[in-house]
């Protein structure tokens, strides 16, 4: 269980946030298109740069803790999802808050 860690966690984040969407309207998912076009620059960046780390050998991830899939240049899936769903949450959150104070 314990390969799962990390995947648990985004998994944990993204359905801990996910009721912000009905409950407060946040809306962050359903403008799907804007969220993509928010993301895709900032994920490209940062996976390019955990490549480079990685290569480098500066910056590694604990097998233990990871399922051992990985994308080009060795980089965890579960970073993948930390970078997707660690923004998505942050955005739930915002917007949430936004239209709390709204009212």
């Amino acid at each position: 269980m314990d390969r799962y860690q990390y995947l648990l966690l985004m998994a944990v984040c993204a359905l801990g946030t996910l009721p912000l969407e009905w409950a407060f309207r946040a809306r962050v998912y359903r403008r799907a298109p804007a969220l993509a076009r928010t993301l895709w620059l900032p994920v490209l960046a940062f996976c390019v740069w955990d490549g480079v780390a990685i290569s480098r050998g500066h910056w590694t991830f604990a097998a233990r803790y990871t399922t051992g899939w990985t994308l080009p240049f060795d980089i965890p899936i579960e970073e993948l999802a930390f970078f997707i769903v660690i923004p998505i949450c942050a955005l739930l959150s915002f917007e949430a808050c936004a239209r709390i104070l709204e009212r």
